[in-house]
């Protein structure tokens, strides 16, 4: 009877040990699409309007981030409708991510607010995309669609793979 309480307490706590086992990914940035806030909104200069984007992401060496004073970003948005999909047009800094725990693999969700002030335009097919947006340059009621490709970097310059939101229809005026 002694040898099956022990034979269960020692199942249970290498149970407990696997469980509790820090994660293995890979050293380089995966990140997976999860949701946009809303999959309609106005152009900028119409309405002041704030798109929500968030995607998840695995590091297996933790090393997510940049300090305060650094000037790099590491997550690059492109257009769908830019002519030169290898040159982001949007691009953002993520804070020093610390490590968490005794591994140094990482995981978590990142939201990032597009306020629509310059970013999202309406644009005519195949027209290279502007620095600023026009309202008045569409016909009433008129709208455009477009989706971001999203890819991230790591401090040793490991790039992710690159994710795609959704379609994102733009209200043109």
């Amino acid at each position: 009877m002694k040898i099956i309480k022990y034979l269960l307490l020692v199942s249970f706590l290498f149970i407990m040990y696997k469980c509790t086992e820090p994660p293995d990914y890979p050293d380089e940035p995966a990140i997976k699409f999860e949701r946009l806030n809303k999959t309609t909104i106005s152009q900028s200069g119409i309405d002041v309007d704030t798109l929500y984007v968030t995607f998840s992401f695995t590091d297996g060496d933790g090393n997510l981030g940049f300090s305060a004073t650094d000037s790099i970003r590491d997550v690059f948005f492109t257009d769908s409708r830019s002519l030169d999909q290898t040159n982001p047009l949007t691009t953002f800094r993520i804070p020093d991510i610390a490590d968490q725990g005794v591994g140094n693999g990482i995981s978590g969700e990142i939201t990032i607010a597009l306020i629509n002030t310059f970013e999202i335009c309406c644009f005519p097919t195949n027209y290279p995309l502007a620095t600023s947006c026009n309202p008045f340059t569409f016909p009433q009621n008129s709208t455009d669609t477009m989706s971001y490709s999203i890819q991230i970097m790591d401090r040793d310059s490991n790039f992710s793979n690159v994710i795609q939101t959704e379609q994102l229809i733009i209200q043109c005026n």
